[in-house]
């Protein structure tokens, strides 16, 4: 097995062996992108397509009343999705995965960075505190990202999917599926894209 950056007879050398997926094809995928006659929960910053088993909730910050971000309950799992402005030239998600693992070993957690199916992601054991006897335990959490076009969305992956390979597969097929609403107002980087309610139920 040769290495993906070695100088091939020519010479020259060839381009390093992709590490993540192909977004525009495999998703999760930008609203000129996406398939206009599927029927998406219209979210705002984002879309979300209905499939049976899953659950939408929608997490609100309480000073400010505004929605932060969507919670997907699917296949015994969670998936924590946030869309965020980008900068046109460059990706957020290397700089973001320093930011996550400073913060979660600064609370005494564990994490480590590998290879997933949708490219880097870290993998890490969360300190939590656990009923009111305030024990403290550690949760498992997949945190996974993908950048796009002027944009950058990210997921906290809890439950099944942080470590059965078959819960795995399924909410990362769910990931894939949602389309990122950048609009063309200017944003600052790192600004969350607005999300709303929807205007169906959000339970599929």
């Amino acid at each position: 097995m040769t290495d993906a950056t070695t100088p091939d007879e020519s010479g020259a050398e060839s381009a390093p062996a992709p590490t993540s997926l192909n977004r525009a094809a495999d998703g999760p995928f930008d609203e000129s992108e996406a398939n206009p006659v599927r029927p998406y929960i219209d979210l705002g910053g984002i879309k979300i397509l209905p499939r049976e088993g899953l659950n939408l909730r929608l997490e609100v910050e309480e000073q400010t009343k505004r929605i932060v971000a969507v919670g997907l309950d699917y296949a015994d799992s969670t998936l924590q999705v946030q869309p965020f402005a980008a900068p046109r030239t460059s990706g957020l998600w290397e700089e973001t995965r320093e930011q996550i693992r400073a913060q979660i070993r600064q609370q005494g957690g564990r994490v480590e960075e590998r290879e997933g199916p949708l490219g880097p992601e870290l993998l890490a054991e969360v300190p939590v505190i656990a009923g009111a006897d305030g024990v403290a335990g550690k949760r498992l959490a997949r945190f996974i990202g993908v950048d796009g076009p002027r944009w950058f969305l990210r997921g906290v992956i809890g439950g099944a999917a942080a470590s059965d390979v078959d819960a795995a597969a399924k909410v990362e097929d769910l990931f894939r599926s949602i389309v990122v609403v950048r609009g063309g107002t200017p944003m600052p980087p790192r600004d969350l894209i607005p999300l709303r309610m929807p205007a169906t139920p959000g339970v599929a």
